[in-house]
């Protein structure tokens, strides 16, 4: 007899919806919440006073008098930017300052993740932008300038066009990052419209790390000595990015405070408030973790972290919903593309732990080779959450306490104590 219920986000970009999970009455459900889940959305007053009052800078409209050409970078939709709200205010001060549509062109960060459609274009800008401006694809292979070599040995290779603008202008978020610790910054960048041997050599400072001893500086939440994150912050100085807007990312997957101006004060200053936001505290004797992914649905493999990390005081199983009608994003420099054919930093998660019991996934779109990737020893891939429900009761027969993360992409858990 189902007692007991939680409701969860799911399908960001794909007709936004909610995922009923039912438990059998005797189970104890408890929700692992960060701490700014239910911060309020942002408002057109809180967005309009942050570009009037930039941190670290000048308005946009007085930096965008007297130049040619713009480059507004924006990621992709495997982040939860909602870029179609942030661009009129952007159009908006590039008026101010006299700048005709035709100077104006954007550009998609994609880093070493496929090339976005017109339909895909449509979801993150809607069609008044793509109406009125060009918007392009970044190509990691082809196209890309030299713009320096960053303090840890990054050749900087970024999009041509980018720069050969004389106004670059980049949208992002700050969430939680499993290897930089906080994306958004100079991310945008690197890897964002960087060539893939740089993107290559930026990746290879989570290796080198690690190999050092240095394993703690990586990891979300972790930025004070991140590789990483230093790198990408210089990368932006180098390619001189000239403003940038982030913003911060409640639990529905809404905007809820906002940051823009001098890339490096906008991104520091984004990250004091992203540290306690995003923090989550662990559900104490867990039995199953139950970890959704939305915000970053099409790389759902990074809610396996806050899972794993859950079970460690007790032992048991994890459910990571998988659920994102696009499927897994495609990601030339860590993806598979055959039975022996991977992308070159390919590293498959396939390690047992003692007190992970299973790992149960929840996916309606499974695809084979994401099975290349997640490959953890008795895994079992599922469709549909009855499915989850009937072998969960198989093994807790007289019940259990389930945790439910409501995004593993951008939840990170710290200590009860702290």
């Amino acid at each position: 007899m189902i007692g007991n219920s939680f409701v969860v986000p799911n399908r960001m970009w794909h007709g936004e919806g909610e995922m009923k999970l039912d438990f059998p009455a005797s189970w104890q459900v408890v929700p692992c919440l960060m701490n700014g889940h239910s911060a309020p959305e942002l408002t057109s007053a809180q967005i309009k006073k942050a570009f009037s009052h930039p941190i670290g800078t000048s308005p946009l409209s007085k930096q965008a008098r007297g130049k040619k050409n713009v480059a507004i970078i924006f990621d992709d939709n495997s982040r939860p930017t909602p870029t179609a709200t942030l661009l009129p205010y952007i159009i908006e001060e590039l008026k101010e300052a006299g700048l005709p549509d035709k100077s104006i062109r954007l550009i998609c960060a994609t880093g070493c993740h496929a090339a976005h459609t017109y339909l895909d274009f449509e979801k993150k800008l809607g069609t008044n932008i793509l109406d009125r401006f060009p918007v392009y694809n970044h190509n990691i292979y082809e196209n890309c300038t030299y713009a320096g070599k960053t303090s840890q040995g990054t050749e900087l290779y970024v999009n041509s066009e980018v720069m050969n603008c004389d106004l670059k202008i980049g949208i992002g978020s700050v969430i939680t990052h499993p290897q930089t610790g906080f994306g958004g910054g100079g991310k945008i960048i690197l890897p964002g419209v960087s060539s893939i041997e740089s993107i290559e050599h930026y990746h290879s400072l989570e290796f080198k790390a690690r190999t050092e001893g240095k394993g703690n500086t990586i990891g979300m939440g972790n930025y004070t000595e991140n590789p990483l994150l230093k790198d990408f912050q210089e990368a932006a100085g180098l390619a001189a990015l000239d403003f940038k807007i982030d913003v911060i990312i409640n639990g529905h997957g809404k905007a809820c405070a906002i940051f823009c101006g001098d890339v490096q004060s906008e991104f520091y200053s984004a990250v004091e408030y992203a540290v306690p936001h995003y923090a989550t505290k662990p559900v104490p004797a867990t039995d199953v973790a139950v970890v959704n992914t939305f915000c970053k649905g099409n790389e759902a493999i990074i809610g396996m972290i806050i899972g794993i990390t859950m079970l460690t005081e007790k032992g048991g199983d994890l459910v990571l919903i998988m659920d994102c009608p696009a499927g897994q994003v495609v990601h030339y420099l860590i993806g598979s593309f055959g039975k022996a054919v991977k992308g070159r930093h390919f590293q498959a998660v396939n390690y047992s732990l003692p007190w992970l019991k299973r790992v149960i996934v929840l996916c309606p779109q499974f695809e084979h080779s994401m099975a290349d990737w997640l490959s953890i020893p008795g895994t079992v891939w599922v469709k549909k959450w009855c499915d989850v429900l009937e072998l969960l009761e198989q093994d807790y027969p007289a019940g259990a306490k389930a945790a439910i993360v409501p995004d593993g992409t951008i939840q990170y858990l710290v200590p009860n104590n702290s």
